[in-house]
C-alpha cells in the first residue's frame, strides 16, 4: 500500500493522467475495496480464512505488479479496482483471524498487529523514497514478487488457523444488557446499535488519518515550513501511531480498552487543537504527533470489539471506517474553502473528542 501511494506521481505520469483522471483511478480502488470488504465479510468463515489470507495477499501483490505496467487510464483503473478488491478481502481476513488468535491466546495482541501495519507503511514509504530514481514498474514488480512469495511460503502456517476450534471470548459470555435487545442480523452476538457506534467511531478515527495523510504537509507549508519539514509531518504522525500501538497491548491489559482509548482520544484532541492554535512549526509537528499517538489504539480496540459479532461485523466496521478515511480529506478541503485551513483541521480534533466521549459505551467488556 505504501509503495503504491508513495510512487503515485510516477503512476500518474506514466499514464498521462490529469488530476481528475487520477481521482477516478483512486475512486476505482476505493470501490473495489468496499466490494472486497463485503465479499470478505461473507466468505471469512474460520475454515476459509487460510485461503483468503493467502489468495488476498497474492492478489494484492499481482495487482500491484500489473499496475506498474499500465499505461492507459482504463487499464490503470481496472488494475486499481482489482487492487482494491484484494485489499478489502485481505483486510477482513486478517482482522477476523487476528480476533480469533487473540481469543485463543487470551491476551491482547491486536494493537501490536496493527503496529506491524504502521511499521510496514513506514518501511514501504522509505523503500519508495530510496528507489525514487528508478522505474516504478520495476519497484512494483519486485515488491509484488516478494509479497507473493512470502504469502505462498507462509501458506502452511496460515492453514493452521483453520484448525483452531471455535472459542467463545469472555466479552460474549457476559449477561445480556436489556438495553441491547435488538441484535444485528449480521452479528448475532453484537447489538445493532453497538455495531453502528463502532463503525461511526472508526470513521471518526480514520478521518483523522486521512487528514494527516493529505493535509498535514499542506498545514506545515502554510506556516512557512520547508518542503522537507512539511513532508515529515505525516512521517511523524505515522511513527507516533506505530509507537503507541507497540505499547498498546500492555496498556490495555493493565487499564482496559475503554480507559486507554478515552485518555488517548482526549490527548489527541487537545494536542492537535493546541498545535493549530499556536500556529508555529514546532507546535504543529507536535500536534500531528499527538493525534497519531492518541488515536493509535482506537482502531485495534474497535476491531476487537466488533470481532465478537464475527467477520460480518468486522467488515461492517471496516467499511464504515474507510468511508471516513476516503471522505475526510475532501470534507476538510471543502471546509477550508469556506473558512480557513486551521479552522477546518479542527474537525479531526472535535471527532477525537467525540471518540473520547463515546468510547466507554462502544468498548465495554472488550476482554479477549
Amino acid at each position: 500500500m505504501a509503495v503504491w501511494g508513495a510512487r503515485m506521481p510516477a503512476v500518474q505520469q506514466a499514464a498521462d493522467l490529469s488530476t481528475a483522471g487520477l481521482a477516478l483511478v483512486l475512486l476505482a480502488a476505493a470501490v473495489g475495496m468496499v466490494i472486497g470488504l463485503h465479499v470478505g465479510g461473507r466468505l471469512a468463515a474460520p475454515a476459509r480464512e487460510p485461503l483468503l489470507l493467502t489468495s488476498g495477499a497474492v492478489g494484492l501483490a499481482a495487482a500491484l505488479a500489473v499496475i506498474g505496467v499500465c499505461r492507459t487510464p482504463i487499464t490503470l483503473a481496472l488494475g486499481a479496482f482489482v487492487f482494491g478488491i484484494a485489499h478489502g478481502v485481505l483486510d477482513v481476513a486478517l482482522n477476523a483471524a487476528a480476533v480469533r488468535c487473540q481469543d485463543r491466546l487470551g491476551r491482547f495482541i491486536m494493537s501490536s498487529l496493527h503496529a506491524a501495519y504502521s511499521l510496514g507503511a513506514l518501511g514501504g514509504a522509505g523503500l519508495a523514497a530510496l528507489s525514487a530514481h528508478t522505474s516504478h514498474t520495476w519497484l512494483f514488480a519486485v515488491t509484488g514478487l516478494a509479497v507473493a512469495s512470502a504469502a505462498v511460503a507462509m501458506a502452511p502456517v496460515a492453514r493452521t488457523l483453520g484448525m483452531f476450534e471455535p472459542t467463545t471470548p469472555a466479552i460474549s459470555r457476559r449477561s445480556p444488557d436489556p438495553k441491547d435487545s435488538k441484535d444485528s442480523k449480521d452479528s448475532p452476538g453484537l447489538p445493532r446499535a453497538r455495531l453502528w457506534l463502532l463503525g461511526a467511531l472508526a470513521a471518526a478515527c480514520l478521518l483523522g488519518e486521512g487528514a494527516a495523510a493529505d493535509w498535514a504537509a499542506v498545514h506545515l507549508h502554510s506556516l512557512d515550513a520547508s518542503t522537507a519539514v512539511s513532508a515529515s509531518a505525516f512521517a511523524l504522525y505515522s511513527a507516533s501511531m506505530a509507537a503507541g500501538r507497540i505499547a498498546g497491548d500492555l496498556l490495555i491489559a493493565h487499564f482496559g480498552a475503554p480507559m486507554v482509548v478515552r485518555i488517548g482520544a482526549v490527548f489527541a484532541a487537545a494536542g492537535l487543537t493546541a498545535g493549530l492554535a499556536l500556529a508555529t512549526v514546532p507546535a504543529a509537528l507536535a500536534g500531528w504527533a499527538a493525534l497519531g499517538l492518541g488515536l493509535s489504539v482506537t482502531i485495534p480496540s474497535l476491531i476487537t470489539a466488533a470481532g465478537r459479532g464475527g467477520p460480518g461485523a468486522v467488515a461492517t466496521v471496516s467499511v464504515t471506517g474507510y468511508a471516513g478515511l476516503l471522505a475526510g480529506p475532501a470534507l476538510i478541503g471543502a471546509l477550508a474553502t469556506l473558512t480557513a485551513l486551521p479552522h477546518a483541521l479542527l474537525l479531526p480534533a472535535l471527532l477525537a473528542a467525540a471518540v473520547a466521549a463515546l468510547s466507554r459505551k462502544a468498548l465495554e467488556n472488550p476482554t479477549p
